[in-house]
Parts: C-alpha cells; structure tokens; sequence
C-alpha cells in the first residue's frame, strides 16, 4: 500500500495482494521506521457511509465502508473518493506504470491506457 499527501488530499493505492489480505481480514497497515518513532498508515473496513479519516499515535487510518469495500474487491471498480468534510480522500488499484521504474510493479493491475498504446 502507497500513501501520497498533499495539503489537506490523502491518496491511498494498492496492489492486487493489498486488495486480497484487505478483503480477507478487513484491515491493513503499512509502517515507516524514523528511528525513534514509527509512522503508520493504514485502511480500514467500517460501518461509516463515506470515506473518512483519522490520525492518532502517529497513525493515519482511512476508513472505508464494508459494502463498498466489498464491491471494490470483487469488482473492475478503480477506486472511490470523498470530498465530504475537510480533506479530499482517494483510495485506487494501484496501475503498472507506463513507463521504466526500478520499483517492482509485478503485484499492481494491469494499466488500462497500456491497451490503447498497443493499437
């Protein structure tokens, strides 16, 4: 799972193997280590009707309501966002780049704009 923070916008993307453990347990967290202290993010099913978010003790958690989680799952959907209170939230399939990265991308979806290349 990737962050991206900007202002008051959170941008949560996963991976085909993020999306399966979500769907699975109804939890994910992801920590980066600063030496003394740890941040954390994470992702979490909910019975709240929106995106919403939170952070405490160095923890960001994105909560995401259980049917849309279930229909992002099983489903071609991309993602969802909410724009519903102070910040902008975006949570999305994480997409192979279209160009040359040294990350490993072999877990991320297929992207969609690499088929209209193709032709």
């Amino acid at each position: 799972m990737k962050i991206r923070i900007k202002g008051n916008s959170l941008r949560y993307r996963l991976t085909k193997t993020d999306v399966q453990n979500f769907n699975r347990d109804g939890y994910l967290e992801e920590s980066t280590n600063f030496g003394s202290q740890v941040f954390k993010y994470a992702l979490q099913r909910s019975a709240t009707e929106f995106l919403t978010a939170g952070f405490s003790d160095n923890t960001i958690i994105m909560y995401m309501p259980a049917a849309m989680a279930v229909e992002w799952a099983s489903t071609d959907r991309v993602g969802y966002e909410s724009n519903n209170n102070q910040m902008y939230l975006l949570i999305e399939k994480d997409f192979k780049c279209l160009d040359n990265v040294a990350e490993d991308q072999s877990d991320n979806y297929p992207n969609p704009l690499s088929l209209k290349l193709q032709h």
